[in-house]
C-alpha cells in the first residue's frame, strides 16, 4: 500500500511497524534494533542535556521502551553525564533484550530508583516509561507519576512516543507525557501527528535504525510535505486565456451564508481558476462581490446549468432547505470533479437517496468533513471518528467511495484503494469560522485547473495549513487570524513554486 505521492515520509500503523521489526529480526543477521535505538536517542539526548553539570533522569518503564532507556543512560554514563534510573515498576519484568540492557546498566555500577528522588534539578528528563505497545489507560502510581514528570523545569526527551499517548489515534490513554523533543523510532507514527498528539511529541525527529527499506516496502500511510506543491501547476504560457486555466462553480450561500459561498469563491480565483461563478441560495443575489468584483455571482440553479465548468463545489453555506437538496441532487449527476462540504455532507448523511447517488458517481469526488460531519456520514458520534482519525478517514472513503479528508489537527486525507495520508501544516489559529470554505475553495482552483484528484487534495490541504502558518510567522494570529487572510497567503505560496 505505498504511496504515489512524491517527497513523502512513510507513517506506519503499530500493527505493520511490529511486521517490519519481525521480518528484520527473523533475518540471517537481523539488526540490534534496541542497540541501534539507544543510541540515536543518547546522541541526541547528549546535545539536549549540554555541559551543565546537572544530572539527566532516565525514566524506564517495564517493556522494550524501558530497554531503549536503559541504553542511553549507559551510554550518557560513558560520556561522563551523571545519571539517575528510574524504574517505577521494578527490576522483575524485563526481558529479552530489555533485561540485557539492564544487566549493562547494573554492571557498570548504575543504580536503580523505584521512584523520583527529592527535587533535584534535572539538565534533561528522558521518557522511556511506555511506547508504541501501550494498551491500557494509565491511572494510579503512573498518572501521578506523569504529572509529576510534566510538573518538571525540565525538557524533556520522549522515546518513540510520549507516554500515555496511543501511537496509532494521538489519543492520550488517560495521562501523557508532554515533552519538548520526541526521538520515533524506525517511522512516523500517526498518533504523533494527529489527535493529541502535536501537542505532546514536542520538535520530532525520526531515527529509522536503518530500516529504511524494509519500511519502504511494509503496508503506510505519508506523510504530506511542501513538496507536493512543486510542480504542481506548469508555468503558464504567454498565449494563454482564462479559459486555459478552467471555470469553477459553486454552489452554497443560503440566507445568512452568503460569506462562506464568497470565501470558497475568493480563494477559487485567488488560487488561479481562470473563472469563478458563485451559485446562491439567497433570496436575493447581489449583482457583485464588492471585495471581488471579478466573481460571477447568479442564483445557484443558473451555475449548475452552466456546460463549460471544468470543475464545481456544493456546500458552503448551502443550508438544509427541499431547495438545498434539489440543487445538490442535480449537482452529483454532473460527470465532472466535485467537491461536498458543509452542508452538503448534513444532506447526505440526512438522505439515503443522495448518499445512493453519490457512490454512484463516476467522476472524481473529494468530500472535506470536519469530525462532526464525518460521524453523521458514519452513523456514530464525533468522540468516535477522532477515538481513531484514520481508521475513521478509511472508513469514509471506502462507503462512500470518493476521496476524503478529515480535518482537524493533523488532517487525514484518504482513498477508497486504502492509501492514506497525514498533513502537519497548519496552526491553532485556523480554528475559526470560514476556514473549512477557504480549503473547499483551493481544491477547487486546483481541479479547475486539471491537476489530478489525489495532488489535489493533498496539495491543498498542504498549502491551506501553510498559508496560515505563513501568517503566523509574520506575526498575523493566531488570536484573530481569518480566513480571509490566508487566501492571499496561499496565492503567495503558489506562486513561489
Amino acid at each position: 500500500m505505498n504511496s504515489h505521492l512524491p517527497h513523502a515520509a512513510p507513517v506506519l500503523l503499530t500493527a505493520d511497524l511490529r511486521g517490519v521489526e519481525q521480518t528484520t529480526l527473523a533475518g540471517p543477521d537481523p539488526a540490534p534494533l534496541m542497540a541501534r535505538a539507544g543510541l540515536a536517542a543518547a546522541e541526541l539526548a547528549r546535545q539536549l542535556a549540554g555541559d551543565s553539570g546537572k544530572p539527566v533522569l532516565v525514566l524506564a518503564g517495564p517493556g522494550n521502551n524501558g530497554g531503549d532507556a536503559l541504553v542511553v543512560a549507559c551510554h550518557l554514563r560513558d560520556w561522563w553525564f551523571r545519571v539517575v534510573v528510574v524504574c517505577p515498576a521494578g527490576t522483575g519484568k524485563y526481558a529479552g533484550d530489555a533485561a540485557a540492557a539492564l544487566r549493562a546498566w547494573q554492571q557498570a555500577g548504575g543504580d536503580i530508583a523505584p521512584s523520583l528522588p527529592a527535587e533535584q534539578d534535572w539538565s534533561l528528563v528522558i521518557d522511556g516509561l511506555f511506547g508504541i505497545g501501550l494498551q491500557r489507560d494509565l491511572t494510579g502510581d503512573y498518572a501521578a507519576l506523569i504529572e509529576q514528570v510534566n510538573a518538571l523545569d525540565a525538557p524533556v526527551l520522549a522515546l518513540d512516543v510520549p507516554s500515555g499517548v496511543d501511537a496509532d489515534t494521538g489519543c492520550v490513554r488517560g495521562a501523557a507525557i508532554v515533552a519538548d523533543h520526541t526521538l520515533t523510532f524506525i517511522a512516523l507514527k500517526p498518533g504523533l501527528l494527529t489527535g493529541d498528539g502535536p501537542d505532546h511529541c514536542g520538535v520530532l525527529q525520526v531515527a529509522d535504525l536503518g530500516l529504511g527499506d524494509a519500511v519502504a516496502a511494509a503496508p503506510h500511510g505519508v506523510l504530506i510535505t511542501d513538496g507536493v506543491l512543486t510542480r504542481l501547476l506548469p508555468p503558464r504560457l504567454h498565449n494563454s486565456h482564462k479559459g486555459t486555466y478552467g471555470s469553477a462553480g459553486i454552489v452554497g450561500g443560503a440566507h445568512g451564508m452568503s460569506g462562506a459561498a464568497l470565501l470558497a469563491a475568493r480563494a477559487a480565483l485567488k488560487c488561479g481558476a481562470g473563472r469563478v461563478y458563485a451559485g446562491l441560495l439567497a433570496d436575493d443575489v447581489p449583482l457583485l462581490d464588492p471585495l471581488q468584483p471579478e466573481l460571477m455571482l447568479r442564483p445557484a440553479d443558473g451555475v449548475l446549468r452552466l456546460e463549460h465548468l471544468s470543475a464545481l463545489a456544493v456546500g458552503p453555506g448551502l443550508g438544509d432547505s427541499p431547495d438545498a437538496a434539489e440543487y445538490l441532487d442535480w449537482a452529483l449527476e454532473k460527470t465532472l470533479p466535485l467537491v461536498l462540504d458543509a452542508d452538503a455532507l448534513n444532506l447526505i448523511a440526512a438522505f439515503p437517496e443522495l448518499k445512493d447517488k453519490l457512490k454512484q458517481r463516476v467522476a472524481e469526488t473529494l468530500l472535506t468533513p470536519h469530525p462532526a460531519e464525518a460521524a453523521r456520514l458514519l452513523g456514530c458520534d464525533t468522540d468516535r471518528v477522532q477515538t481513531d482519525r484514520v481508521a475513521a478517514a478509511l472508513r469514509l472513503a471506502h462507503e462512500l467511495d470518493c476521496a476524503v479528508v478529515l480535518k482537524g489537527c493533523g488532517s487525514v486525507c484518504a482513498w477508497p484503494d486504502g492509501h492514506w495520508a497525514v498533513n502537519v501544516s497548519g496552526n491553532p489559529g485556523m480554528a475559526t469560522a470560514g476556514m473549512g470554505d477557504v480549503l473547499t475553495g483551493i481544491l477547487l482552483a486546483l481541479l479547475a485547473q486539471g491537476v489530478d484528484e489525489r495532488q489535489a487534495l493533498t496539495a491543498a490541504v498542504q498549502l491551506h495549513g501553510a498559508a496560515a502558518d505563513r501568517l503566523i510567522a509574520k506575526g498575523i494570529g493566531p488570536v484573530g487570524l481569518t480566513a480571509g487572510e490566508v487566501i492571499d497567503s496561499a496565492r503567495t505560496l503558489l506562486n513561489r513554486r
